[in-house]
């Protein structure tokens, strides 16, 4: 693979997983670490990434990002439109982090009255914008990768919350190993909010439809919506009907 090529992998990679692993990359490309942190280092001097210990950031996915800098926005936005109208007044909804999730928060009603748990600051900071939103900021230690409060007492707390709904910000899914992801600390926040909230849902661009990563979140079952910015009827989708899942 030329270098040109090379780095035009890693850069879809990181948009679309929002952080990679330089050992993962070296054997899903077949060179050396040491090769793939030199591409790394050229892309975050030409401004496309983040660099950080051991891998990657996309620049989308940055506190301080802005509409031309997240990946595939306008998918995002039509997902965060179909997850808006699943959200009634009175419901304790619970949210992740990322950038479909912060679509999620510009698209909700004006008037919408609900209570809305989160582990993202940036998600609550867009919540605030709703008049009759009460925002409740779940603390812990701050993931400064994924962004999102993470640990122990994070999980104990999401534990305690019986929310109406959840919705997943979604690094891959499959219908073979549910949903995965690339981050342990991650992992363990949204298994804690797969197991106690009533119905889960998750937010994906169609790119990470049928992908998977190392570590697990919950099974394929243990998700009762996928949303997409496709057709329900679309062909990439037919599977996870056949699964039961409901695809919107």
């Amino acid at each position: 693979m030329l270098k040109k090529e090379r780095q035009a992998y890693i850069l879809r990679q990181v948009n679309l997983h929002n952080r990679v692993l330089s050992a993962d990359l070296s054997q899903e490309i077949k060179v050396s670490e040491d090769t793939i942190r030199r591409d790394l280092a050229e892309l975050a001097d030409m401004g496309k990434i983040i660099k950080v210990h051991g891998g990657a950031l996309s620049q989308g996915y940055h506190y301080s990002l802005n509409a031309q800098q997240i990946y595939s926005l306008d998918e995002k936005r039509r997902i965060a439109q179909k997850a808006a109208t699943l959200i009634e007044d009175g419901m304790f909804v619970l949210t992740t982090g990322g950038t479909t999730i912060i679509e999620l928060a510009k698209a909700l009603p004006p008037d919408l009255k609900a209570t809305f748990f989160t582990v993202s600051l940036t998600a609550a900071v867009e919540y605030m914008r709703h008049p009759n939103i009460e925002i409740i900021l779940i603390g812990d230690k701050l993931s400064k990768n994924a962004q999102i409060t993470v640990g122990g007492e994070a999980q104990a707390k999401i534990r305690q919350i019986k929310a109406d709904i959840c919705f997943l910000g979604t690094n891959a899914i499959d219908t073979t190993h549910g949903l995965t992801e690339n981050d342990w600390e991650v992992m363990q926040i949204k298994k804690a909010m797969v197991s106690t909230a009533q119905k889960v849902v998750s937010l994906t661009i169609a790119e990470k439809v049928n992908t998977a990563q190392r570590i697990q979140v919950c099974g394929i079952h243990e998700i009762h919506t996928l949303i997409t910015e496709l057709s329900p009827d679309n062909q990439l989708l037919k599977n996870y009907i056949k699964e039961g899942l409901e695809v919107i």
